[in-house]
């Protein structure tokens, strides 16, 4: 990773990890899922507001490390008035960059800012936190109703 790329990783990881955006309950969601990494204890609660495919909302709540926290933070932002097929694309993209780096493909303008969490790669004990969040959009986003777990 370019140390360009480890400064903004740094910078993003930390700002979103100490001010996450869309932190709180959405009393109007009619999904929601909840997550879990045992590995670490990070938790989430993910609200999501549906209107037809359009995500028109989405919030979290929860406790965990900051890059747990700033990975739901960015997804969140990264989400909201998109549609859920955009979303799931974006799942798939975002996960292949956390999971396996430069190796993956994902070009990183496909993901704009969130490109931040491609470093997260080379800690693969972090890929976990990185991703929990992710998954739970997803199994919200699927209508799941059984709790994500990043094990």
């Amino acid at each position: 990773m370019s140390d360009e790329l480890k400064d903004l990783y740094q910078e993003v990881v930390l700002d979103h990890g100490k001010r996450p955006r869309n932190f709180g309950e959405l009393p109007d969601a009619n999904r929601t899922a909840d997550g879990y990494n045992p590995l670490c204890g990070d938790q989430i609660k993910l609200f999501v507001k549906l209107e037809g495919e359009l995500i028109r909302d989405v919030r979290f709540t929860g406790q965990g490390c900051a890059i747990s926290k700033a990975s739901a933070s960015m997804m969140t932002a990264a989400v909201k008035e998109h549609t859920r097929a955009e979303a799931l694309a974006l799942f798939d993209r975002v996960h292949a960059l956390v999971t396996l780096g430069p190796t993956s493909g994902v070009e990183l303008e496909s993901v704009g800012k969130l490109a931040a969490l491609s470093g997260v790669w080379e800690f693969p004990a972090r890929v976990k936190c990185a991703s929990l969040a992710w998954h739970t959009l997803k199994s919200a986003l699927e209508g799941k109703a059984e709790k994500v777990s990043t094990e």
